[in-house]
């Protein structure tokens, strides 16, 4: 690699929290012949309690080996040591000369301290572990568990069900293990919490069965095999199965469907058909299909995991969640539907008090069981933690920000993109990229297309990573959305992209594209031009796919803001929207002649910002819609009837237009531009109307709108004719006082 230690020593002097303390030279083969520079360093940095930092991921588990074998130094949790890779991320490219601002950026963002840690959730696992499958294949791979763990049977397939064929593959004698013959009905759960339901219709009984084998000598018919169930498209009922079983009775034909529950903490599936639908089943669930085309290095794969999974684990908690900022429901009406859409471990359920309607296609998954949960009267949803896997599409879809990814968080992934952006910059780059990628596929994806640039003198042709492409891991690529990306344009970034690999859920793919729709509409109402974001696909597997991952790398820069933003990112994700956009409306390169407002494309998720189109003819004034809205986006006014509203408090999740009982609401999907901006973060009245004034005292009460409407449709009904009809034209107090001041006939005719 070529490294200009002089140009990055500047880059990171200027850029906060960077540091050049301790820079050595570069090294020609640091990995393992000049490992005694790293052990120098440890030394040193033990004495001072300073950090380290090595620019190299290769031999990282040779030097934290060294670290510790090494006399004065510091053991890693008194002493973190860091590692970055600037070898194929940078230094081995056709760009690799031009890389110095990348690598500058890479050394400044390597050297943050981590995020906060976060609350954990625990798994508790005994071992308990149920294998599903054909006689044969089930036994063979608890033959590979019982040594670990604790392991019990269900037998299913041929034989396990009325009138089917028996397995053709015997149960060995020893009984080694509970076995259990029937058909898996339902599996809930997740690591060391699973319950498993089956039925068997079976007359033999596998539990006291005592594979004597004397039911498969008297069967006249043959329709008992090793298998030990019956036949039952063959049985004659001569029962001298039943005969020769009576001691250990384990032979009932008069048996009815049983059905078992029994809790396990761990499952490996062997059936063509996973028990789990979801593209992201439940920890501690292996789903490997045995058959005659069976996968054993799948099944080897599996078996290995589980072996490990005896114990007490923890992982991240991945979310936070506010249930006051939830769109999802109100007064048992639902909204936005986008977390519990868009979750590929089905961990999101909504906790509405009802159903409700849903808002067309956008609100298709409202249709769903609720449950109700006392004490929550807004509703909401649950997230259940165990079944969560940190992808954080949820997160990215959510446009209120009642739930944020937690791991890390906005503001330590904002921190990182802008120190990155920032180091770039005062290296002198130019027109930065951020490729979002996974911390496991698309690091892997990323090494192979430098390695395989680096052998360019082979005959390759490929290019490498450019130097302006800044990679960024993430826990998952779906965890950042529409607020970092903006925020990173507005910081000086040209382009936004996210890499993605064969381990997104289909779901993911579609969030991400639909978000980058609306964040590109935003960016192109507001007048920047190019393409500022895009999801690279990346198949590292074969040359051709590294060839396209190349070639998607070397596209055009995309205009940018002229000044980068100085703001640092919110935790609250309404918040850094709005820093962001009020900065790129700022910078906006023909901020004079922009259009009035930004028209942004409908997503499934529901577009982020937008406006309502109130049918004056139909609105009474009711103001259902402002106890529906959860944004505080419509208010009402105290003085007078008006319906008011600030636009850029609405997330478009339809609760007022579902909520509203004239269907007199539709929801405009924009981002206003009038004012400079100013509009949208203002008050402006969507309706008012004339106050009605009650017929007795001539005190407003109520609109004239909603009398009358009240009126006409009461005007047939027979508790409100004549004086009762008058009534409903008085306030609340003169229509007490009328009812006591009239006759007694008067009175007794109120009371019928």
């Amino acid at each position: 690699m070529t490294l200009d230690l002089p140009a990055i020593s500047r880059a990171l002097s200027k850029t906060p929290g960077a540091s050049t303390d301790g820079l050595e030279q570069g090294h020609t083969l640091l990995c393992r012949r000049e490992a005694a520079s790293f052990q120098r360093a440890a030394k040193s940095t033990g004495a001072s309690g300073d950090e380290l930092l090595v620019a190299c991921t290769q031999e990282s588990r040779l030097f934290l080996a060294l670290n510790e074998q090494t006399e004065g130094s510091a053991s890693v949790a008194e002493r973190p040591i860091h590692f970055v890779n600037i070898r194929e991320t940078a230094g081995w490219s056709r760009d690799g000369a031009q890389a110095t601002p990348k690598i500058a950026a890479l050394i400044a963002a390597a050297q943050l301290p981590p995020p906060a840690p976060v609350t954990t959730v625990t798994y508790r696992s005994q071992g308990r572990t149920l294998v599903v499958g054909a006689p044969a294949a089930a036994h063979a791979a608890a033959a590979l568990l019982a040594d670990r763990l604790d392991v019990s049977l269900l037998v299913e397939g041929p034989g396990t069900a009325p009138g089917t064929m028996p397995g053709p593959s015997p149960l060995p004698q020893a009984r080694d293990h509970a076995v259990h013959a029937g058909k898996l009905s339902r599996l809930t759960g997740w690591l060391g919490q699973f319950d498993a339901h089956w039925d068997s219709g079976n007359p033999i009984d596998l539990d006291l069965c005592t594979r004597c084998n004397a039911c498969v000598d008297a069967c006249p018919e043959g329709a008992i095999d090793f298998s030990y169930q019956v036949d039952l498209s063959r049985c004659k009922s001569h029962r001298e199965c039943v005969r020769v079983c009576e001691a250990a009775g384990a032979i009932d034909f008069q048996r009815p469907l049983q059905s078992a529950q029994e809790r396990f903490d761990l499952v490996l599936d062997l059936r063509p058909e996973p028990a789990f639908s979801q593209h992201q089943p439940p920890q501690g669930y292996f789903h490997v299909p045995q058959g005659p085309a069976g996968d054993s290095a799948a099944l080897m794969k599996a078996v290995l995991a589980l072996r490990d999974l005896g114990g007490e684990f923890e992982k991240p908690k991945f979310f936070n969640y506010q249930q006051r900022l939830c769109a999802h429901s109100r007064n048992e009406q639902i909204g936005c539907t986008a977390c519990i859409d868009v979750c590929s471990a089905q961990a999101i359920r909504s906790e509405a008090t009802q159903k409700g309607k849903a808002r067309g296609k956008t609100h298709a998954a409202a249709g769903r069981a609720a449950v109700a949960t006392p004490g929550q009267a807004g509703g909401g949803i649950a997230v259940e933690p165990h079944l969560c896997v940190g992808c954080g599409a949820c997160t990215t879809v959510c446009p209120s920000g009642a739930l944020t990814f937690a791991y890390p968080g906005a503001v330590d992934q904002g921190k990182r993109w802008r120190t990155l952006l920032q180091a770039y910059g005062n290296a002198g780059g130019k027109d930065a990229v951020l490729l979002l990628h996974s911390e496991k596929a698309g690091v892997a994806a990323i090494d192979a297309l430098g390695r395989a640039a680096r052998s360019q003198r082979r005959g390759s042709t490929l290019h490498g990573l450019p130097s302006r492409v800044l990679p960024v891991p993430l826990w998952h690529t779906a965890s950042t959305g529409i607020d970092l990306w903006l925020a990173a344009i507005a910081q000086g970034a040209s382009q936004v992209w996210v890499l993605l690999t064969r381990e997104e859920a289909p779901q993911y793919r579609q969030a991400l594209v639909e978000q980058m729709a609306v964040a590109q509409a935003i960016l192109s109402g507001l007048g920047y031009r190019g393409e500022h974001l895009r999801v690279i696909e990346a198949d590292a597997e074969s040359p051709a796919g590294l060839a396209r991952f190349d070639a998607a790398l070397r596209v055009p820069a995309a205009q940018t803001v002229a000044r980068p933003a100085p703001f640092a990112t919110q935790a609250d994700k309404r918040a850094t929207l709005d820093l962001a956009i009020d900065h790129l409306l700022a910078q906006a390169p023909a901020k004079d002649t922009l259009p009035a407002d930004a028209a942004l494309p409908l997503p499934a998720a529901g577009a982020p910002f937008g406006s309502l189109i109130v049918d004056t003819a139909k609105c009474t004034l009711c103001l259902s819609c402002v106890g529906a809205c959860p944004e505080s986006a419509l208010a009402d006014n105290a003085e007078k009837p008006q319906l008011r509203f600030i636009e850029k408090n609405c997330v478009q999740c339809g609760l007022c237009e579902t909520t509203c009982p004239e269907g007199a609401i539709t929801l405009l999907p924009r981002l206003w531009l009038a004012d400079g901006g100013k509009a949208r973060k203002a008050t402006r009245v969507l309706h008012e109307a004339q106050p009605f004034q009650c017929v007795r005292c001539s005190k407003p009460f109520g609109t004239l709108r909603a009398i009358e409407s009240m009126l006409e449709k009461l005007a047939g009904h027979a508790a409100f004719q004549g004086r009762a009809a008058e009534r409903l034209k008085m306030c609340s107090d003169c229509r007490v006082v009328d009812m006591y001041s009239g006759d007694d006939e008067v009175r007794i005719q109120d009371i019928k």
